[in-house]
């Protein structure tokens, strides 16, 4: 709440060097600054965007990797709490309260932490705002182009919403793919997102799309070196296939035994 009453009372007065107030002056101004100079070294505006968003991707790394570690245990505690909620169907509060104390008890045991698939998500809202309000409050910025984009203004092609929303299905699907139990709600979301940010990319200006697509592309080439699901879900196989076989192993030795007492 705190930081949306924040965000809200920023102003929309172009950015200067004068401009005053930790968020314009600290914040605003030198993030327009930083894209500008990146601009300059690499070759245009869009590009100066694109080195900005890898380079804030690449400080979020260690973030990323603490929500997937989180997210990939979550997933093999699934059948645990699917269990846990079963028998605690009821909707009584004594039930419900049950039901919280083993959840909370299973998290802490496995040493997951429910709320690390936010941290990213909250990391990345005021980046969002920040670059928003570089782009339109800053006169270079506004009226750069690259390729057909007005970086000030929505894609006239519809090319770049598409891409955010491609990108973001795929993320999301990888990010699916290595859940050993899949649910209407997961599946639900993997599309829901896509067309979200399809709507909410057309009426955006093209500089905060064209982070959106290098942001997913990025996730999802990220997806594929720390959470690869191909990989997971091998190993996931030969784990069941390896604890098949010692059980097959025990129950033989179990019946071997059986059959030598009766003789």
């Amino acid at each position: 709440m705190s930081l949306s009453l924040f965000l809200a009372a920023c102003s929309n007065k172009p950015i200067t060097s004068h401009s005053t107030g930790i968020w314009d002056h600290y914040i605003i101004y030198n993030c327009s600054q930083f894209i500008i100079w990146l601009s300059k070294h690499f070759g245009g505006y869009g590009m100066g965007i694109i080195i900005f968003t890898i380079i804030i991707r690449i400080i979020l790394l260690p973030l990323m990797f603490y929500q997937t570690k989180s997210m990939l245990k979550t997933q093999e505690i699934a059948p645990q709490l699917k269990a846990i909620q079963k028998k605690y169907s009821s909707r009584d509060r004594e039930s419900m309260q049950k039901m919280q104390m083993e959840t909370q008890k299973l998290y802490k045991e496995a040493g997951v932490n429910p709320w690390a698939s936010m941290l990213p998500l909250i990391v990345q809202l005021p980046v969002m705002w920040a670059l928003y309000q570089a782009i339109w409050r800053t006169t270079a910025l506004r009226n750069g182009t690259f390729l057909w984009l007005q970086l000030g203004h929505p894609d006239p092609y519809y090319i770049m919403p598409i891409l955010a929303a491609l990108f973001t299905f795929i993320s999301s699907w990888l990010s699916m793919a290595s859940m050993p139990e899949k649910n209407s709600m997961t599946t639900t979301m993997t599309w829901f997102m896509p067309i979200m940010v399809f709507f909410m990319a057309l009426g955006f200006s093209s500089a905060i799309t064209l982070y959106w697509v290098v942001t997913n592309a990025f996730q999802v080439v990220q997806t594929l070196i720390i959470q690869n699901p191909f990989k997971i879900r091998r190993e996931r196989e030969e784990k069941q296939r390896a604890e098949k076989a010692k059980r097959r192993k025990i129950e033989k030795a179990k019946r071997r035994a059986y059959q030598s007492r009766r003789k």
